[in-house]
């Protein structure tokens, strides 16, 4: 019997690092959607992502440095392009378009993923850093669209950046009781307390 003859170590093919690790995280991601965070190994993730092990321990610092830049890939894939959109708009537009972007049956995966981020990180610093800057740039976007509606005359009240704190502290608050259904609560009705607030806040 013979067998594959090795391929020269000069002529095999080698991902650059950022590549391999793209892949890892992508298979992280993948993997905690399905069965969560609490269930994810580095095992795991090599498996599914049709690595070694070693190259798991090579590039990363351990599982959780691969969930948060998994969490990282979701939100960013998520916020970036509609924020990008956001900006094109006017900010009444781009206010209502913000709302009805935030429960749909395609942001459920990001809300359960964002929560599963939460308890993943509660007792790690790390983790607690990397939330509150998010937090802080969403909240900063936020607050830009609310002062460009206020300098154009369409949002008559509010200081900005308290509206924009209270605006996603109440999100988070209305997808996690979505998520749950205690009590019970749909995308819609959640979207309808969200425009409540802006024209309360906002006169919008």
């Amino acid at each position: 019997m013979t067998g594959r003859r090795a391929v020269p170590a000069e002529k095999r093919s080698r991902h650059p690092t950022e590549v391999r690790r793209r892949q890892v995280v992508r298979a992280a991601l993948e993997l905690i959607s399905e069965q969560g965070i609490a269930g994810v190994s580095a095992r795991d993730i090599a498996r599914h992502a049709g690595v070694s092990p070693g190259t798991i321990t090579y590039h990363f610092s351990g599982v959780r440095e691969i969930v948060a830049e998994a969490i990282a890939l979701e939100i960013d894939e998520y916020y970036i392009p509609l924020m990008a959109q956001l900006r094109t708009l006017a900010p009444r537009e781009a206010l209502s378009r913000l709302v009805d972007a935030l429960f749909t049956p395609e942001t459920e995966r990001h809300w359960r993923m964002w929560f599963e981020y939460w308890l993943a990180g509660l007792h790690d610093d790390d983790f607690v850093d990397r939330q509150a800057g998010r937090y802080a740039a969403w909240q900063g976007q936020i607050r830009d669209i609310i002062v460009a509606g206020q300098d154009a005359g369409l949002f008559t009240s509010g200081d900005a950046a308290e509206v924009a704190v209270r605006f996603v502290a109440l999100t988070d608050g209305l997808a996690l009781q979505w998520l749950r259904g205690v009590p019970p609560l749909t995308g819609e009705q959640a979207r309808d307390h969200l425009r409540r607030f802006a024209a309360d806040e906002l006169g919008a």
